[in-house]
């Protein structure tokens, strides 16, 4: 056998985006109840896919004004990622996670992959994620953009 046969292919194709808005004096994480086939009723932070001639910071401009019709972003890389291993298809699925700050006049207004949203509290974000992963994400993104003040060399100058 060869080497390659061992190996389980990784594939970045899409992000993760987790929304960030000051209220009451603390940030509020935006979730999103999923509407489609795949995911159906889990709650969830934004995702999606990369489209051709994208990048992924832009890929994640284009999914928050689709999903949710906000387009006065402050977007940061979270340096993070979400990763998912698919036993069918035998590969790692691996999204880069950015975090958006947005503007306190910015409404949602949700598109056709989703029936709800809920502005939560990092604690309560974190109890009502539905995928394995997403509370880790969500703590770092606490502490990291929460809490302390992010890293100028995480902002995306766009």
């Amino acid at each position: 056998m060869r080497k390659e046969d061992f190996e389980v292919p990784i594939r970045c194709k899409g992000i993760a985006v987790v929304l960030l808005k000051k209220m009451e004096n603390e940030y509020k994480v935006l979730l999103l109840k999923r509407a489609t086939p795949i995911l159906q009723d889990v709650w969830c932070y934004m995702g999606g896919s990369i489209e051709s001639g994208e990048t992924a910071w832009e890929s994640a401009l284009r999914e928050i004004k689709e999903e949710t019709g906000i387009s006065k972003i402050l977007l940061y890389s979270a340096n993070k990622f979400d990763q998912i291993y698919s036993p069918q298809e035998n590969y790692v699925y691996l999204a880069p996670v950015f975090v958006g700050y947005v503007e306190n006049d910015e409404e949602v207004e949700l598109n056709e992959e989703h029936s709800e949203y809920r502005w939560l509290s990092f604690t309560e974000a974190i109890e009502t994620v539905s995928l394995p992963g997403n509370d880790e994400v969500l703590l770092s993104i606490e502490k990291h953009f929460g809490v302390d003040k992010p890293p100028e060399y995480l902002q995306i100058e766009y």
